[in-house]
């Protein structure tokens, strides 16, 4: 899971301290998460998943599916 965050990060060319700021926490923080010293709070996971336009599930390496799944 933290290796996916941390790839969608660097494919769009963003910094942790994007990231944080818009998570409203520090990049420390942040940090922690990616590096996996931090367990990712569930609000956090569907933030993340909404911001790269993917599922929780695809964060959580429970699928391959980039694609999120469709809303009702």
């Amino acid at each position: 899971m933290y290796v996916r965050i941390r790839n969608l990060r660097e494919d769009r060319d963003l910094y942790q301290k994007d990231l944080a700021e818009y998570l409203n926490c520090s990049q420390v923080c942040y940090s922690r998460y990616e590096l996996g010293l931090r367990d990712i709070p569930t609000d956090v996971l569907i933030k993340l998943a909404d911001y790269y336009n993917t599922s929780v599930d695809y964060l959580l390496g429970i699928t391959d599916i980039e694609k999120p799944y469709p809303k009702k």
